[in-house]
């Protein structure tokens, strides 16, 4: 099926996906999970604009251990998930306020 064909919300649901796939390791025993290390290194490479604060190394560090729900020192999907919706929800905020702001 060509990519085209998807919707943008399919788009970009297949983005989130791809992108925490891409930092997990090929030779990786934990298959489904990304190392504290590669998960910072997506923060800086890919998250640098909405997460300015985590060029500093504590920063990462406490959003990994926060994210690490079940302290493994690694990042499931599912965590990666809870990040993305704790980054969105902000986001949703901000466009609802603008929208208001516009149409009142």
């Amino acid at each position: 099926m060509a990519e085209d064909c998807y919707t943008e919300l399919e788009q970009a649901i297949q983005v989130l996906v791809v992108n925490f796939y891409k930092y997990v390791p090929k030779h990786s025993l934990v298959r489904n999970k990304i190392s504290k290390s590669s998960f910072r290194k997506m923060l800086q490479k890919e998250l640098n604009h909405m997460l300015t604060d985590t060029g500093n190394r504590k920063a990462a560090d406490k959003l990994i251990q926060n994210l690490d729900a079940n302290h493994d020192g690694r990042i499931s999907f599912d965590e990666y998930w809870t990040l993305i919706g704790g980054i969105t929800s902000p986001i949703a905020n901000l466009i609802r306020q603008q929208e208001q702001q516009t149409s009142g």
